[in-house]
């Protein structure tokens, strides 16, 4: 696998460039043309600039509207801005959700974590709202012939991850480096968890609670397949899915291929 190209960001979690990899005939992503990254709501003057520099045009904002209201993205001159979430609900507990009930079933089972990522991994696939919402994103990514696309949610590693796999599936990525570039997410929010964690442990919570949240925190081999057996289980495959269920057809496929591909 080509490593990940990841950005000198410090203000935003998880920054990355999917310049590299290889995809259709051989061919390389073209770097300064997709970055995937966690929210750009405390993004510094900074990093700000770096990305102006880097090329950024557009931001898509893949979270639901409680998190953008709570945590909106900074207005940067200049770019785009696009809100297009991947469910109308908010999960996170981050926003002023109340989430008393889940909270006790992570302090009483160490896997309720597990089993809530599975569920979110099947619904961001299957419902059709999600798939609205990817088409849209996917849609506009094509039409864009210059710039960064930067696209996020709020960690850049479930959401994201998601519309990464098939984006680089339609690049043409092979499947083990897609699974690979979304593990990467573990590394690139190691500290992350680790502070979060501390919190928790200065909050007094419990082992059982502690874990359920870095689970919550972390991508995981389990999350990916429960997406793709979904899709091949209900879709057929996942090329299939892509034609059929998210409306991108071979037309669309075909210009993201000739727009983000070197020649």
């Amino acid at each position: 696998m080509t490593e990940p190209v990841v950005l000198p960001v410090k203000s935003v979690r998880n920054p990355r460039d999917l310049g590299g990899y290889i995809g259709f005939g051989g061919h390389k992503i073209k770097s300064h043309r997709l970055l995937r990254t966690g929210n750009i709501s405390k993004i510094i003057p900074k990093d700000e600039k770096f990305l102006l520099d880097y090329g950024l045009t557009k931001i898509i904002d893949l979270r639901s509207p409680a998190e953008c209201k709570a945590n909106p993205d900074q207005n940067i001159p200049s770019v785009d801005h696009y809100e297009f979430p991947l469910s109308v609900d908010d999960n996170t507990g981050g926003n002023g959700l109340d989430m008393s009930i889940e909270f006790e079933q992570y302090r009483h089972n160490q896997y309720a974590g597990f089993y809530t990522m599975c569920q979110r991994y099947h619904d961001h696939v299957s419902n059709k709202f999600a798939q609205n919402s990817i088409h849209q994103i996917v849609s506009l990514i094509a039409k864009t012939t210059h710039g960064s696309v930067l696209y996020h949610c709020s960690e850049g590693k479930d959401r994201t991850g998601l519309v990464t796999v098939i984006l680089l599936y339609i690049l043409g990525v092979d499947l083990e480096t897609i699974r690979q570039d979304y593990l990467y997410s573990n590394l690139m929010l190691n500290d992350y968890r680790k502070v979060r964690d501390e919190q928790f442990k200065r909050a007094g919570e419990n082992d059982k609670f502690r874990a359920n949240m870095r689970i919550l925190g972390s991508v995981a081999n389990a999350y990916i397949d429960t997406s793709l057996i979904t899709i091949n289980e209900n879709y057929g495959d996942i090329d299939s899915y892509i034609d059929k269920q998210l409306g991108i057809d071979e037309q669309m496929q075909e210009k993201i291929r000739e727009n983000y591909l070197e020649k």
